[in-house]
C-alpha cells in the first residue's frame, strides 16, 4: 500500500511506515498536484500547510484512498464532513505537542509580564529603559484557561508551579475535571472578568468562530493579557486591535492569525504591546518527532483494518 506525504514529516515517522510495509512518496504538492495523485494512494498524511478539500477527498474516495492523517491536533485544515460522507478515516496525534504549544504559550506570558521582546529590541538600539519596563510577577496572579484538552492541563500544571491561580472555562469540563487539574471552573465570562492572563486552547470550529470579540474581550481588566497559541479565527483580530489601541486589554500574544502567513496590512502587527511568533506551537524538534510516530502508528492501524486510538471521525 502506498502513502503519500505532502508536508515535512520526521524522518522517524517516515521510518516507521516503511518498516510496516508501506512505500511512501514524500512530494510538497500543491492543491492541483495533490488532485492529480490521490486516487493512487491508500494514504494521505499532512500537517498545517496542505488542505484537504472536499474536492481531494471525492477523488480519492474513487480510488484507493482509506485515511487521512493529520500530524498533528487541529484538523480544521481536512474536510472532514465529506471524509466521513465517503467513508474515509481521519486520524490525527492529538498528543504530540501537548507540552510544546503549552511551553510556547507560557514563554509568551512570561514575555508579556517582563516586556522582554521591548526590551531586546531597545537594548540593541542602544538604549537603556530600566525604569519604563517594570514588569509584573506572576506568583499570585489568575490565568484563565478557555479549554480543558490536554495542552491546557499541562499550562494549568506550570502556572501551579508557579504559584498562579487558575480557572478552566470548557463546555467539556465538569468540576472534577477542573479539580483534578488544579483549576476552579468557570464561565467564560467570568475567566475573562478575572483573569490577568487568559491563554487560548479550543479547536477552530463554526461554533468557536470570532468566540472571543469585542463584547466578551471588553470584561478583561485593563492590565490583563491575552495569548492564543491555538487557532486564528476563534479571536475577532479587528476587535481585538480596537480594544488593544485604546488601553482596554494591557496586551496580547500571538502566534496564531486568521490569515497565515498574515497580511503586511494587518494592524496588530504594528502594535508595541502585542508579541508575535509565526505559529511555533509544535516547532520543537520532540513535538515533530512525537506528533508524526503517532499520527503513522495511526495510520498504519487503519490501513490494516484496525481500529485507530485517534480516530477522529469515528462513527
Amino acid at each position: 500500500m502506498k502513502v503519500l506525504v505532502t508536508d515535512k514529516l520526521a524522518d522517524e515517522a517516515i521510518k516507521l511506515l516503511k518498516e510496516n510495509g508501506l512505500e511512501v512518496k514524500y512530494e510538497e504538492l500543491d492543491h492541483d498536484g495533490i488532485l492529480r495523485e490521490i486516487e493512487n494512494y491508500d494514504a494521505i498524511i499532512v500537517r498545517s500547510r496542505t488542505k484537504v478539500t472536499a474536492d481531494i477527498i471525492e477523488k480519492g474516495a474513487k480510488g484507493k484512498l482509506k485515511v487521512i492523517g493529520r500530524a498533528g491536533i487541529g484538523v480544521d485544515n481536512i474536510d472532514v464532513n465529506k471524509a466521513t460522507e465517503v467513508g474515509i478515516k481521519v486520524v490525527n496525534a492529538p498528543t504530540g505537542s501537548t507540552k510544546s504549544v503549552a511551553e510556547l504559550a507560557f514563554a509568551h506570558m512570561l514575555a508579556l509580564a517582563r516586556f522582554i521582546p521591548k526590551a531586546d529590541s531597545s537594548m540593541r538600539r542602544g538604549e537603556w529603559l530600566k525604569k519604563q519596563l517594570r514588569g509584573i510577577e506572576l506568583y499570585g496572579k489568575t490565568l484563565g484557561l478557555i479549554g480543558s484538552g490536554n495542552i491546557a492541563q499541562h499550562m494549568a500544571r506550570i502556572a501551579k508551579g508557579f504559584g498562579m491561580n487558575v480557572l478552566v472555562y470548557s463546555p467539556h469540563c465538569t468540576d472534577e475535571k477542573a479539580k483534578k487539574m488544579g483549576a476552579k471552573r468557570a464561565s467564560l465570562e467570568e475567566v475573562l472578568r478575572e483573569s490577568d492572563f487568559v491563554s487560548i486552547h479550543i479547536p477552530h470550529t463554526e461554533e468557536t468562530h470570532h468566540l472571543l470579540n469585542k463584547k466578551n474581550l471588553s470584561l478583561m481588566k485593563p492590565t490583563a493579557y491575552l495569548i492564543n497559541c491555538a487557532r486564528g479565527g476563534i479571536v475577532n483580530e479587528e476587535d481585538l486591535y480596537e480594544l488593544l489601541k485604546e488601553g482596554k486589554i494591557a496586551g496580547a500574544a500571538l502566534d496564531v492569525f486568521e490569515q497565515e502567513p498574515p497580511s503586511p496590512d494587518n494592524k496588530l502587527l504594528k502594535l508595541e504591546n502585542v508579541t508575535l511568533t509565526p505559529h511555533l506551537g509544535a516547532n520543537t524538534k520532540e513535538a515533530q518527532i512525537k506528533a508524526g510516530t503517532i499520527c503513522a502508528e495511526q495510520v498504519i492501524k487503519a490501513l490494516r483494518g484496525e481500529e485507530p486510538d485517534h480516530w477522529v471521525n469515528k462513527p
